[in-house]
């Protein structure tokens, strides 16, 4: 379903959709056009509302639309309804038959941009083409000298539409807050597409990801129709994130959601030759700043992404870094201990590939071998007094344009045992750090200085945009996360804050409040 106010560019983002998708194109005032001049029973009804100047009764309404969803090209193709439901018992009536889309797409514009394009707008009455006085003039003055203004283009009657535009979403929201995303239309038709693209490959994503984790209901309509209908089996549908994230231990059930998540990214961006990667998640079992961090969930992970890898014909070169320092002051992080050991004794499948596909190692140059093809590197991070930047830095120089993916990195420089900050190279050193390119990137989010309740999240899978989630607690009891807001790139704190609180996405502010406490990790 798509909405938006009078000239918020929804017409032209619903060509685009179809043109790419291939979805048919429900439109109410189409079908209300079609059936009267078809002369059929419900437009016969329709046209005697019609010719008396009334509004045609939402039963009516309802009757045209569901009479073309049952079309077998509807049902071949999928569907994208465009202005309607415009009422909450247009809504209801399509919930009670079970009616209901993969995703709700609201247009968001400015009431003063709508006013201006709206008052703006002539038409030219030999073309019918449209005119903007400002954004798109006409060609030639003899156009110009012919335009009209057509009758409801006047600043009076568009600032009464868009009243009623907003009382009919406000009464349907409800419905759908759960599949509502809302869309900057604030920009030009390619960038709002982009958008919009964005979102729909992501209901492709997760509804074929759906098919491993719930029973379908009847047959699945074909992965190129965003309309794929299937349902839990017996659990929350999950819509890019899992619930009961704080449940810990985490089930097998979630930690191999995420595991084929981040392969999913992982592998789309290996495929488009990327070749300095790395994976963030932080959820409760592989967040090391909580105390029910799991070293064992992280092997996983990681066995999971090279046997994949394997799978394919590649050798993989697992790596986790050595002892770092001499002497007293020798030593690994503590994330780290015995991972390597754990590696070594891992069951790496009944077909050998360890230590023929797959291989262990460390971080360095002389680990590259001419025979690798992929290297993952277990949660390089440097350590007190130590730096792991070098090392790594050694090793990507080896292995040239074949591709090394950085699992949850934590390259942030720190202080020397004598407490001083090494600031020599510093920032060649962090210039380095930043030079891998996010594929994955999963984060909860909590209240300033607490680690419960999760208040939301913020993901990115490769090459789809930052999706931040909030976190909605149900009469129920259950929860699930709703999207409010996508980026085009990683939020700042300032971003996350003003999405949370409602604010216009180019408004600037303090990174203050429950939030403010994100800026410094999500800039980092």
């Amino acid at each position: 379903m798509i909405s938006g106010a009078p000239a918020s560019g929804k017409g032209t983002q619903c060509q685009m959709i179809v043109e790419k998708y291939g979805l048919v194109h429900i439109s109410t005032g189409d079908l209300l056009r079609a059936e009267v001049s078809l002369g059929t029973e419900i437009g016969k009804k329709a046209k005697e509302y019609m010719d008396n100047g009334h509004l045609v009764p939402d039963e009516i309404v309802t009757d045209m639309v569901i009479s073309r969803l049952s079309r077998e090209d509807v049902k071949e193709k999928g569907w994208l309804l465009d202005g309607y439901p415009r009422s909450f018992s247009q809504a209801s009536s399509l919930e009670k038959l079970k009616i209901r889309p993969d995703i709700y797409i609201l247009l968001d514009v400015p009431d003063d941009i709508l006013i201006d394009r709206c008052v703006g707008r002539r038409l030219d009455p030999v073309t019918s083409k449209i005119y903007h006085v400002k954004n798109f003039p006409p060609e030639t003055e003899e156009i110009s000298a012919r335009l009209l203004t057509r009758p409801d283009d006047t600043e009076e009657k568009v600032k009464s539409r868009l009243e009623t535009y907003k009382r009919n979403t406000e009464a349907i929201l409800s419905t759908y807050v759960d599949l509502l995303n809302k869309v900057d239309g604030n920009r030009s038709r390619e960038a709002v597409f982009s958008e919009i693209d964005s979102l729909l490959q992501r209901v492709q994503e997760d509804a074929v990801k759906s098919r491993s984790l719930e029973k379908s209901r009847g047959d699945l309509i074909p992965v190129n129709s965003i309309n794929l209908n299937v349902e839990a089996s017996g659990k929350d549908k999950w819509r890019g994130i899992p619930t009961r994230l704080n449940n810990i231990p985490h089930s097998r059930e979630i930690r191999e959601y995420f595991y084929d998540d981040v392969l999913g990214a992982t592998q789309r961006a290996v495929e488009d030759k990327r070749v300095r990667l790395k994976v963030e998640i932080n959820i409760p079992e592989l967040n090391p700043e909580m105390d029910v961090y799991r070293i064992g969930t992280l092997m996983e992970l990681v066995r999971t992404l090279a046997l994949s890898f394997a799978d394919d014909g590649k050798r993989v070169k697992v790596c986790v870094q050595g002892s770092m320092g001499e002497g007293a002051l020798a030593g690994m992080p503590l994330q780290l201990a015995g991972s390597r050991k754990i590696l070594e004794y891992m069951d790496w499948g009944e077909y050998g590939a360890k230590g023929t596909f797959i291989k262990i190692g460390s971080i360095g140059g002389r680990e590259v071998d001419e025979e690798d093809d992929i290297f993952i590197l277990v949660a390089p991070q440097n350590a007190v007094g130590n730096c792991i930047i070098d090392d790594m830095q050694a090793m990507t120089d080896a292995a040239g344009d074949r591709p090394v993916i950085l699992i949850n990195p934590r390259l942030k420089d720190l202080p020397g045992s004598s407490g001083i900050m090494q600031t020599m190279g510093r920032e060649e050193r962090l210039k380095y750090a930043a030079s891998f390119e996010n594929c994955y990137f999963f984060r909860l989010l909590y209240y300033a200085g607490t680690q419960y309740p999760i208040m939301g999240a913020l993901r990115m899978t490769y090459p789809y945009r930052w999706d931040l989630y909030k976190r909605v607690d149900e009469p129920s009891g259950k929860e699930r996360y709703v999207i409010i807001a996508t980026f085009p790139e990683k939020p700042t704190g300032d971003e996350i804050n003003d999405a949370f609180e409602g604010k216009p996405r180019n408004k600037k502010g303090s990174a203050s409040g429950i939030w403010g406490f994100l800026s410094g990790i999500l800039q980092a």
